[in-house]
């Protein structure tokens, strides 16, 4: 089945107003190839700038709280992210898991609170190096993957991102035998809760030092739908031969 690629950027906290004209360039090359679904997930002050200078891409958030409102001090929920221009909210990255203490619970209530405001979602999982050592990687992610899928969870606005922890930022990525068996995995996670035609349908994103060096081989495997690029996402230069290899 034919699965429309999706590659992200994570511009996590970097990026200032002087820094949009790499939204717009971002933003056209997305049109050029509008086979592949492309997107900045910005800082929240860049929101609004960066929805209008998007051009053929998206703008996203990096976060959002479960709660509609209320006493959040410092929080944003899905709604203002929504009314500021973001159409894509990432949740459940291991950076707010290790650093925020987020749990899988919170993931699935952020997910289901960011499907409620009219977002589409990409739900972060991934291991840290002790597991992969210990060969439990793809026991932990799966379970991982199902404790944190909101009710009702379903391909049209819900995408799954692998991110193995010790390869963000570190230029390290795992064989392309480990990213196989892993998507695969993750796939068959997903039919166990959503159903095989459903699971067929969603798309499962690597991230953890994506580049342009290395998109084509990762975005050749089967299960790999596209990616969520962290540092090669900031500027149009790097983030050009990602979009390609996805083309």
């Amino acid at each position: 089945m034919g699965r429309r690629k999706l590659v992200v950027g994570n511009w996590k906290m970097n990026g200032m107003r002087s820094h949009l004209a790499e939204v717009e360039a971002i933003g056209r090359i997305a049109a050029e190839r509008p086979v592949v679904e492309v997107g900045l997930c910005v800082p929240a002050t860049l929101i609004m700038a960066a929805a209008e200078r998007k051009g053929g891409a998206f703008i996203g958030a990096q976060d959002c709280h479960m709660n509609a409102s209320g006493a959040h001090t410092g929080c944003l929920s899905a709604q203002m992210l929504a009314e500021a221009g973001a159409e894509y909210i990432i949740v459940g990255h291991s950076e707010r898991r290790e650093a925020q203490g987020e749990s899988d619970a919170d993931v699935a209530a952020k997910a289901a609170a960011a499907r409620a405001a009219g977002l589409k979602v990409i739900l972060c999982v991934g291991e840290s190096l002790d597991v992969r050592d210990a060969g439990n990687a793809e026991a932990v992610v799966s379970a991982q993957l199902l404790a944190s899928l909101p009710e009702g969870a379903a391909a049209d606005w819900l995408a799954i991102a692998y991110e193995p922890i010790w390869a963000i930022g570190t230029g390290r990525i795992p064989a392309m035998e480990a990213v196989a068996s892993m998507h695969a995995a993750l796939r068959a996670a997903l039919a166990s809760r959503i159903g095989a035609d459903e699971a067929q349908k969603m798309r499962i994103l690597y991230g953890g030092s994506m580049s342009g060096d290395n998109a084509a081989d990762l975005m050749a495997i089967a299960d790999v739908d596209g990616g969520l690029v962290g540092g090669a996402s900031l500027t149009a230069e790097k983030f050009a031969p990602v979009i390609a290899a996805a083309g």
